[in-house]
């Protein structure tokens, strides 16, 4: 692993588990929109001056690679979706290159005993349809549990209306011998779901601390007591954003709680290729992708969004990083940077004028 450059306060923290694996060689990336060369350049210190100053606004779009270019040639002559197989192609890059580093883990045997764990741990197994899929909390983990139960015939249907248990009837690649995960990564269809790293920050904090009494005791009360002058009396259903931010700033990015861990540390994509990435964006159209691509019965469909549900909007996520210090955001973004950067995400815009609006 290459030296780690010197980073302020707070920074220097956030910045230990993730960021220092992230720096790319002078002259070894690719030219990718801006957004994507922001956070690979920010990932090795180069701009963290741009977040001290709050300079985080969307700039203008550098040309994309001259291959991406000629993927949306092809795609306009055959009628395809240019902006999503674009960004796909963009994303699909950016991951090679990032984990082409000398200092990135090939395989999973390369990785820490602990960071093994995790990963070994998130990926579900079905022997029946030959695929690994790395479950990511706050990310439609739970229906496509679902469809697992229902693949092995656990589960009479995806609308079933039964608590979801995380653990029961559910195969975890962890659980196996050496030699039987090995065969699964080498030969089966891998795949993961990413979202919007800060979207996803958002909801597990409404979820678990507005919703889960588990949560508001296990964590909440000690946020708190933490971060609060005189919070002791707190049933831990009152932790404010920016409380949990500062939990966040603060905690070990290796021991997190697997529903705010960065989505690279629970599925370490450079270590496991991934054969598809799906996205939250398009959760419904990837998943029915993939639902084709391991050959699942016709009548196996994603399940739809639950009444109840209430999604994290673009003025809800807005709301929540406006009212919230700049400088919680902005030393926070290093420990999620991998995620800005390999699932090609935007950095939140938090300038005055953004903000404004």
């Amino acid at each position: 692993m290459s030296p780690r450059a010197a980073f302020p306060g707070e920074v220097r923290r956030a910045a230990a588990s993730t960021c220092s694996r992230s720096r790319l060689r002078s002259g070894s990336t690719v030219l990718l929109p801006s957004m994507l060369m922001f956070g690979v350049i920010l990932a090795s210190s180069g701009l963290l001056l741009m977040i001290e100053k709050g300079i985080l606004a969307e700039v203008k779009p550098l040309p994309l690679h001259p291959a991406a270019g000629e993927v949306s040639r092809r795609l306009e002559e055959r009628g395809g979706d240019v902006e999503l197989e674009v960004l796909r192609d963009i994303r699909n890059r950016t991951i090679r290159s990032v984990c082409g580093q000398p200092a990135m883990p090939r395989s999973v045997w390369e990785l820490p005993a602990g960071q093994r764990r995790t990963v070994l741990r998130h990926l579900l197994v079905s022997d029946k349809y030959r695929f690994l899929y790395c479950y990511v909390p706050k990310v439609a983990c739970s229906n496509w549990k679902r469809i697992l139960k229902v693949l092995d015939g656990a589960l009479e249907s995806v609308d079933v209306k039964l608590k979801m248990d995380h653990k029961s009837d559910l195969v975890f690649l962890g659980d196996m011998r050496p030699d039987e995960i090995n065969y699964r990564l080498k030969n089966y269809y891998k795949f993961i779901f990413v979202r919007n790293p800060a979207e996803r920050l958002l909801s597990a904090y409404r979820n678990k601390f507005g919703e889960i009494k588990e949560y508001q005791q296990k964590y909440g009360v000690e946020i708190v007591r933490r971060y609060r002058k005189n919070g002791g009396k707190s049933a831990g259903d009152d932790v404010t954003f920016s409380e949990f931010l500062r939990y966040l700033l603060d905690e070990d990015v290796e021991r997190m709680n697997e529903h705010w861990m960065p989505i690279y540390n629970l599925c370490q994509p450079c270590a496991v290729r991934y054969d598809f990435i799906g996205s939250y964006e398009r959760l419904n159209e990837d998943a029915n992708h993939v639902l084709e691509e391991v050959q699942a019965p016709s009548f196996v469909r994603f399940p739809e969004r639950q009444s109840w549900y209430k999604p994290v909007t673009a003025e809800t996520l807005h709301y929540y990083l406006c009212n919230t210090q700049r400088r919680l955001i902005k030393e926070l973004l290093p420990k999620y940077i991998l995620d800005f950067t390999l699932f090609a995400y935007p950095l939140p815009n938090i300038t005055s004028e953004f903000c404004r609006q």
